[in-house]
């Protein structure tokens, strides 16, 4: 869980850094343009006026006196220009250039075949606002009373700016900007850096005029943030449809494989990748594929091997019933009958084998996990076999910390019948001697179940925990049982989170190793 995390929160992270790199150099391109774009339109009205009237024998030093200071006018001859070919061939065209530097921003024009209109600006929407405004005000202080909507009307025009006659107090920024106008007799006033620069001028008719100049250059306009949205949107957009076509295929693949399962072919797997986004859904269909297969297997098994072992005993009461028919005494029926008791019984007992072991092998039995102390159950059932077969040696062993770490975790009828069973079968195998040994550490639970008997060959020790399975020397089936007992404790043992497995014994017979954790 902890590794899935990390890998989406790392995959969410870098896909947002890198639409933050992408948006970055989106909206630091654009605004390169936009910004060169509202230079030059900001410097175009002011120098096609200052062009056009320098060619009417207005000099460069009346302009340079409406500048701001630091600000500053100059004709150069196009040959001592520093400029590209690009950049001349634009002023033939009569376009202004505009270029940025650490000082501030110099603006061209043309204004002749020889000369060109050089504009130095620190800071270039102020100085051309405050010019635009000078040259504004000198022409409406020289004009004359008849022409003056219309020069005003002129001026708009030219200058590109908002030209009108302030007659409601609500045409004010404010009270403040109101007073400080009727005090002065005008001024120019911004809100912020943001806003565009108003200048308010009262004539002598006792008007109030409010000139707007444009707005200065916002970074994240209107456009630029709907751009911005635009492309997370398509980014997101592409990165969610080919997620979710991914997911569709891999789905579509899923339920291929549930189809083909469906029709009969157990063996069908779907394929996991780790990169996949639906591995751990795939892992988790297969484990349960295969184990429907394993299910599947066990069950016709099962079938086979219950048919064959019912056949005996079923047999044995018919013969039974028919040697009843023909007994000659009362002594005779009681000897049948006590066999067919024998046989009902035997019957029983491989029911509740079965069931015991379908139940532990079909999915997950349902545990009622307590804190026992292992030890009782070990001298429990040492307990219980020394008094059916009281001719035997059964004893039982203990190594570590009894005291401290015999207490353990897990279901107490499980446990207990797994190592009955494991002791009962010594019994019937050993020489002489069954030695229980039981081994306890902090982590974990150890029981050995060893015998003096004959052992198993190393080649049948997988075997014999195989459901039904028998071996051809003296464990047999005249021994009794039915191949149930060990497939039992192996399940009872996984489903403790331990294994049962099989060896040889320093006695010489078979031993039999019960490990698990102490908590589960």
């Amino acid at each position: 869980m902890n590794t899935l995390f990390l890998r989406v929160s790392s995959g969410l992270l870098l896909s947002v850094l890198a639409v933050g790199i992408l948006c970055y150099i989106l909206i630091s391109g654009v605004n390169t343009v936009r910004h060169e774009h509202f230079q030059v339109n900001t410097a175009k009205p002011l120098f096609d006026w200052m062009v056009s009237s320098m060619q009417q024998d207005t000099g460069v030093s009346y302009f340079n006196s409406v500048l701001s200071n630091g600000s500053r006018l100059q004709v150069v001859p196009i040959q001592e220009l520093s400029l590209d070919d690009v950049g001349v061939e634009r002023l033939g065209w009569g376009q202004t250039l505009v270029r940025d530097s650490a000082a501030g921003t110099h603006v061209f024009k043309k204004l002749s075949d020889k000369y060109v209109l050089v504009g130095f600006f620190p800071d270039l929407y102020e100085d051309l606002a405050q010019a635009t405004i000078n040259i504004i005000s000198y022409q409406l202080s020289h004009g004359s009373e008849r022409n003056l909507q219309e020069t005003i009307e002129k001026l708009a025009g030219w200058f590109a700016v908002e030209v009108s006659v302030v007659s409601q107090v609500s045409d004010f920024p404010s009270t403040s900007v109101m007073e400080a106008v009727a005090d002065s007799g005008g001024g120019v006033f911004r809100e912020s850096d943001s806003e565009p620069l108003i200048w308010f001028k009262r004539l002598e008719s006792g008007e109030i005029l409010r000139v707007q100049l444009g707005e200065p250059f916002h970074p994240f306009a209107w456009p630029i943030m709907l751009m911005l949205f635009i492309t997370v949107s398509g980014l997101l957009s592409v990165a969610v449809y080919f997620l979710l076509d991914s997911l569709t295929d891999k789905l579509r693949s899923l339920e291929t494989v549930a189809s083909r399962i469906a029709r009969g072919e157990l063996d069908a797997r779907v394929k996991v990748s780790k990169l996949d986004a639906l591995a751990r859904l795939g892992g988790a269909f297969n484990s349960m594929a295969e184990h429907i297969q394993r299910l599947v297997l066990v069950q016709r098994e099962m079938i086979h091997a219950v048919s064959h072992e019912l056949r005996t005993p079923v047999a044995r009461i018919r013969f039974g019933v028919q040697m009843i028919e023909d007994c000659p005494n009362q002594d005779a029926v009681n000897k049948q009958l006590l066999g067919i008791d024998n046989d009902i019984q035997e019957l029983d007992e491989l029911i509740d084998e079965i069931l015991t072991y379908a139940r532990l092998e079909q999915g997950g039995p349902i545990l009622s996990i307590q804190d026992i102390n292992i030890v009782d159950i070990v001298n429990q059932v040492v307990a219980e076999q020394s008094s059916t077969k009281p001719d035997l040696k059964i004893i039982a062993e203990f190594q570590g910390d009894t005291d401290r770490w015999s207490m353990t975790q897990v279901e107490p009828r499980y446990v207990h019948r797994a190592i009955q069973n494991l002791v009962g079968n010594a019994t019937r195998y050993c020489a002489a001697t069954v030695r229980v040994v039981c081994s306890l550490d902090e982590a974990t639970c150890r029981v050995d179940v060893e015998d003096d008997g004959p052992g198993i060959p190393e080649e049948d020790w997988e075997k014999v925990f195989t459901p039904f399975a028998r071996l051809d020397d003296s464990r047999t089936r005249s021994s009794g049982g039915y191949g149930l007992g060990l497939s039992i404790v192996r399940r009872i043992l996984y489903w403790h989170g331990g294994q049962a497995f099989l060896g040889r014994s320093d006695m010489g017979g078979a031993k039999f190793t019960l490990v698990w954790p102490r908590r589960q």
